[in-house]
Parts: structure tokens; sequence; C-alpha cells
């Protein structure tokens, strides 16, 4: 098997990004694509081993994706999507409709977006830029970084750092979080002797419980659709996890409930509500829905003893408007596109010093040529016969464009020239 790059092995890399996110994938999908810490081995072998020397790999509630550079950008997406249903035990072309692939600037905007979390489910959250970092660091143990990568990686946490200390976006993810810990005490007094839910691995979520942990939340268990992706974040949470088939025992027992699945049906309906508060006896639930859409059925505000706030809810509470959100994330943008266009230029800069020192070397080649064969010249001699010695190929170039007849050629030729030694072309009339 060729592997990517090999026909092109003396061309820098260009960026690629291969992925499902919660806008191209439903929860089902993501779910299948989704590895835990062996899983990410494994990918990375994959890859390493059909060729691809640059990538990152990263899976989180919101996303699987594949962050690398390669001078076959589209030989290499091909490698990831196959690695990718490899490890989902299907083939790539069942999962090709749920995943993005993305180059050049394209892929480069949407890396700075990812780290700068304004790609996120809940913009500004803070857990993805930390996810990035660690999917780096475990490449970088692995042998799979490389200049391009390196280049773009730094960059977007540039980027990141800037959107943070300049914008308010990342205000809102802990407003929200500490607007949630307060409820939780209005509903339940003291959290100490609280038990908490956590249904899903949304990254909102989990914010959500690690500041109910901080604000004394005594009990959290953790339910997924899959111990792979439970058992993780049960790790970091501190606490252990519970299969999603109990989840009427688990609510039943739980005073606090946060809703992270996103999967586009009701997680919870009033029903199932209503059923836990029999068992409670009426002890009162406090319940958020964290995901985007929606896990918890509006019909849940009628029942009393039942009360569901959503991240508008609870926006509400933390008096951050709309409007002020919306300003954030335009600010954030701004920041990123203003950092995408600096690497670009940085980037195309750096690729034209080696000719410029191509042609340095050649202008000095050619004066100590002249100064070793004609030694003793005056100034005005030397340099009369330096410019048509550095003159002579150009002008040579420039008459055989004439002779073949091809215009549109010539002129591109002759406008560069000028462009480049600043030269003020003649007008029409003089040129006849």
């Amino acid at each position: 098997m060729t592997a990517p790059g090999d026909a092109c092995v003396n061309q820098p890399a260009a960026l690629f990004v291969v992925g499902a996110n919660h806008r191209s994938a439903p929860l089902a999908a993501r779910d299948r694509l989704f590895f835990d810490e062996a899983g990410h081995a494994e990918l990375l072998g994959r890859l390493k081993a059909r060729g691809v020397a640059q990538a990152i790999a990263l899976a989180t509630c919101d996303r699987v994706e594949v962050q690398g550079a390669a001078a076959d950008p589209q030989g290499a997406m091909r490698t990831v999507l196959v690695a990718l249903a490899e490890g989902a035990q299907t083939t790539a072309a069942e999962i090709e409709p749920h995943v993005y692939k993305l180059t050049g600037a394209v892929a480069l905007r949407h890396v700075f977006a990812v780290a700068a979390s304004l790609d996120s489910l809940v913009i500004g959250e803070p857990q993805v830029l930390g996810q990035v970092k660690a999917s780096h660091r475990v490449s970088h143990s692995a042998g799979l970084t490389g200049p391009e990568l390196e280049a773009a990686l730094q960059a977007a946490y540039a980027t990141a750092k800037r959107v943070r200390s300049e914008t308010r976006v990342a205000e809102r993810p802990v407003s929200l979080a500490a607007a949630a810990a307060q409820i939780a005490r209005d509903v339940h007094g003291e959290l100490q002797s609280a038990s908490g839910l956590l249904i899903g691995i949304g990254d909102m979520g989990v914010l959500l419980a690690e500041h109910l942990q901080e604000a004394g939340l005594g009990r959290l268990v953790v339910a997924a659709a899959s111990a792979a992706r439970a058992e993780p974040v049960a790790r970091q949470l501190g606490c252990n996890h519970a299969a999603m088939d109990r989840l009427d025992e688990l609510v039943a027992a739980s005073d606090v409930v946060i809703s992270a699945q996103g999967a586009g049906q009701y997680t919870l309906t009033a029903e199932a509500v209503t059923r836990a508060l029999r068992r409670r006896r009426q002890r009162p639930i406090f319940l958020v829905d964290a995901a985007i859409p929606g896990d918890l059925a509006p019909d849940i505000d009628a029942i009393d003893g039942a009360f569901r706030y959503d991240l508008d809810a609870l926006e509400a509470v933390a008096m951050a408007g709309r409007a002020k959100r919306e300003e954030a994330a335009k600010d954030a943008w701004r920041i990123v596109e203003q950092e995408v266009a600096a690497f670009q230029r940085a980037r195309s800069e750096r690729a034209a010093v080696p000719a410029l020192a191509a042609l340095r070397r050649h202008f000095e080649t050619a004066r100590a040529l002249l100064l070793a064969e004609q030694p003793g010249l005056d100034a005005a001699e030397a340099t009369r016969l330096l410019v048509n010695r550095l003159l002579h190929d150009p002008s040579q170039a420039l008459r055989a464009l004439a002779a073949a007849g091809d215009d549109v050629e010539r002129e591109q030729a002759e406008a560069l020239v000028r462009r480049l030694f600043n030269v003020e072309g003649p007008d029409r009339e003089s040129r006849s």
C-alpha cells in the first residue's frame, strides 16, 4: 500500500481534519466512533503504520476527530476515514455521510475554533482546550507530530488564550455552573447530604457536575450509553458509573439530575419523573438540561416537586443576556479570523525566504565573478557591467515569451517583474 504523501515527498505538509461532531452526526454515530484510551492508542498505531506522520485524535461527547498534516492531504484523509471505520467495526462508506473532511485554510480555521471552544455545543466551555492539549501530548509521545501540525496547534493555543483574555466568551459556562449550584442549594439546602446523577458525558454536563461537587455535592453517579464512555468521566469526577438500563432507579435516588446526552430525543419524560417522585415520596428533584437538543421533556415543568432548568433558564438566573453572549462570540470569531490570516501570512513569508536567499546568492556570485574576471574596474564601469550581467537571463526569458507569441504569459511576467522590483511600467503609447 502506498503511504499518504509518497508521491509528493518534496511538498510541504498541508493541514487536514477528518471528524464527526454534534452538527454532522447524531449521537448514535458519534457513540459508534468514540474510542477510549486503549482505542486511542490503536487508532494512532493504525495511522502511523499506514504512513500518516502527523496527527492528533480527539474523542469527546461533542466530537470524534483527527487533526493532521500531510503532503497528500486527500490521501491522508482517506486513510483516516478507513482507520476510524475499523475502530468502529464498520465500513468507511457507512460512516462517511456523517463525517466532515477539511483541508487548507478551512481546516486551519476549524482547528483554531475547536481550541478556542467556538465549535462546542456550549460556546466557551473550558474543557476542550485541555482535551486538545492532552491528545497533542499522546501523539507527541507516539511520534506522530511534525513541524506543520506543531505550528498550527501552537497558533491555535495562542488564539484560544486571546479569546479567553480579550472576550467574555468564557464567562458564560462558569456563570451557568455557579447558577446551577445556587439553585441546587435553594432546592435542597446544603449539598453534603444530596446525591447527583450525570446522564451522558457532554462537556457542559461534566462542568456542571464538577462545580456541584465543588459546592459540596455528597455523591455522584455517571450513566452513559456505554461503559467505555462513562468510565473515564467517572474516573475524572472521582465517582461511580452505572448502566442506562437502571435509569428509573438512578433518577429516583438522585436529588440533582444533570442530563447531557443530546441524542435528539427525550432522555427523561414527564411520566419518568413522576414515577421517580413517587418513589422519593415527593421529595423534590432539581433537573438540569445541559444538552442541545434538549434531553428533558418541557412538560416536566408542570409536575410539582420537579424543578427543570435548561441552559437558557440558568443563563437568566446568572443574568447573562443572549445579546451579550452573541456579541462575545462575534468578538471571539473576529480574533480567530485575525489569527488564521496572520498564520497564513507568516507561512507564506517563510515560504518565500528560500527563493530570496537563492536570488541573493545568485547576485553575489555574479558580482564576485565579475570582479575576479576584470580586476581594477572603477565603480561606474563595474556596476554597469554587473547590471547587464544580472539582467541578461530575465531579458532572454522575456524575449523568448514575446517570440513565442504568448502575450498573456509575457504580460504576466512583466507585471511580476515590475511588482518585485517596484518598477513603473511604460504607458501604452511608448510601448507601441
